[in-house]
């Protein structure tokens, strides 16, 4: 059998003879270094984020600077799969490299949020294509009964970027400058030589493609789903400014729950068409468990938006040390997804690992909710590591608990669910608790302010010209009305403790507000997990109990 199936010859798993494991494995490192980058650049600005707002004097604009890359790359994720049906996973794979590299560099060249949140949408149209065609990849070349295997190490790339984001930004935003450019933009411009080696890779070694076909697009539902959320997203942005009942506001919602009534209509009208055909919505695991995927998504990635903003502006940590603390939470991820994965690959159960992970999950976030200007800093380390054991656990087995409730002639969309949840979620979630915080903090400051007025230390530094007269205490002395300027926070750095006190008092009381809701979100989410009766999945190739190594499945019981 030759590399290149002509076209209609082949189905996603009749290449799987014609690529030895050694490509296998190559061409995975390929997907792993194009996923990566897709996922750690959902991330690795949260770190950086103070030190890039600062910079272009844009913080409390900083929710479009994340939301603009998913909200793109959640429309572009179906759409590569059609184009890839159509053109071929290699052309089409390359291309998507090609448009998020090109996005990073404009990120990094960006001189204002406006600039840096339209370029962010760039490199998410690129992310599109990274992550779901790494799955539609995968199908083509792995059979059925071992690709189970390969797919945990995808879970567990989408784990570990959640929180090496953090870290690398942080390292990046703490360097003054490196090769005559501020140290932030490097966290952009590093994804250009790891998107050129994935792009070397699967170009040299993908050969093998899926029967191609003429596919009938879905423009009526992409139009629809772009009249849904950018309205939305826009809504929750501005909300917290306008007021949630100014009919602005209003207006908003509407046009996104007109944009939803057309999305569903439209995927009923495309049928198996569809960005997402209506049919697999008919099975409960499939219905249920998308649903705790959004809620997952919204919950990890409105949270991990918010706790690198306590670590530098209430703890008043570096970007660099900020980043480190999240190393509890990479460890946790890195050592449940070593429990997790060899457990369901092992017994095909994936109930108990998830709902475990939910569970730690709930417990980090209330965790988190109680954080003070006072909480010593190995408090918040340990809250993150058991933050990171939790998503370790949720997401190795997140994708395998979806799958169980999807007929095979739907398991590319179904796979493609994944993504297209999880990235509505995280968008929603970061937008949502970014302006909760944002539009909190004015009120949480002044009420702050006001009950230090019995403090003698604030009254002194009240009284006192030589402190008063300074241009950081100015700022702090006008935030007691609830004047909060958080566009560029700099100002910390300079300020007397005794006036910064009750400023940093209230940030952490609203950022305590965000992590409250984010456990909430996690525990209707944990409840909702539990209700599904598991469909145990069959052991993979080799397991004990699984098939042998020969690449079938095992023999169904009479």
């Amino acid at each position: 059998m030759t590399d290149t199936a002509k076209p209609g010859s082949a189905t996603p798993d009749s290449g799987a003879d014609a690529v030895d494991k050694r490509r296998i494995r190559l061409i995975m490192t390929g997907l792993l270094l194009g996923l990566f980058m897709a996922a750690l650049d959902q991330t690795i600005i949260s770190a950086a984020l103070r030190t890039i707002a600062d910079d272009l004097n844009g913080l409390s604009e900083q929710a479009w600077a994340n939301t603009s890359y998913m909200i793109t790359s959640v429309i572009t994720t179906a759409l590569y799969g059609k184009l890839s049906d159509i053109y071929g996973r290699r052309p089409v794979y390359c291309t998507a490299v090609g448009v998020f590299v090109l996005g990073s560099v404009l990120c990094g060249l960006a001189q204002s949020m406006t600039t840096l949140a339209v370029f962010r949408g760039v490199q998410g149209i690129g992310a599109g294509g990274l992550m779901s065609l790494a799955f539609a990849i995968l199908t083509d070349l792995v059979p059925l009964a071992e690709r189970s295997r390969y797919q945990a190490w995808f879970g567990a790339v989408f784990g570990v970027s959640a929180v090496v984001g953090p870290v690398a930004g942080g390292f990046f935003a703490g360097l003054d400058s490196f090769l005559g450019a501020s140290g932030w933009r490097w966290a952009f411009f590093i994804n250009v030589p790891i998107g050129v080696a994935a792009a070397l890779i699967i170009a040299a070694l993908v050969r093998v493609q899926p029967g191609r076909a003429q596919h009938k697009f879905d423009i009526a539902g992409l139009l629809a789903l772009i009249a849904c959320l950018l309205p939305l997203l826009f809504a929750v942005e501005q909300g917290p400014a306008w007021g949630w009942t100014d009919p602005g506001t209003l207006v908003l919602f509407g046009l996104g729950a007109v944009g939803l009534v057309l999305f569903l209509l439209a995927q009923k009208r495309a049928a198996d068409a569809a960005l997402l055909p209506t049919p697999m919505f008919r099975n409960p695991l499939f219905s249920v468990y998308n649903g705790v995927n959004v809620l997952v998504g919204a919950a990890v990635f409105g949270a991990l938006s918010v706790l690198p903003l306590y670590l530098q502006m209430v703890k008043g940590l570096s970007p660099t040390q900020a980043g480190l603390m999240m190393l509890p939470q990479t460890l946790g991820i890195v050592v449940a997804g070593r429990i997790a994965g060899p457990y369901v690959t092992r017994t095909g159960r994936y109930k108990a690992v998830l709902l475990s992970g939910l569970v730690l999950m709930v417990v980090a976030t209330f965790w988190f909710g109680v954080l003070t200007a006072d909480t010593s800093l190995w408090q918040t380390g340990v809250a993150a590591g058991v933050m990171g054991f939790g998503i370790g656990l949720c997401w190795q087995v997140m994708l395998i608990a979806i799958q169980t409730g999807v007929a095979p002639q739907y398991m590319g969309a179904g796979m493609g669910s994944f993504t297209f949840f999880r990235q509505i979620g995280g968008t929603a979630g970061i937008a949502v608790f970014l302006s909760m915080f944002f539009g909190a903090v004015g009120e949480k400051v002044a009420a702050a302010y006001r009950g230090a007025a019995s403090d003698p230390a604030y009254t002194a530094a009240v009284n006192d010209p030589a402190v008063t007269g300074q241009a950081a205490n100015k700022v702090l002395l006008g935030a007691r009305d609830g004047a909060v300027p958080l566009d560029n926070s700099s100002f910390l750095d300079h300020a007397d403790p005794r006036l910064a006190k009750p400023f940093l008092e209230g940030l952490a009381e609203a950022m305590q507000t965000v992590f409250v809701v984010s456990g909430v979100m996690l525990l209707i989410a944990l409840v909702l997990a539990a209700v599904p009766k598991e469909k145990r999945r069959e052991p993979a190739a080799g397991a004990p109990g699984g098939a042998k190594e020969t690449g079938k499945q095992p023999a169904a019981k009479k």
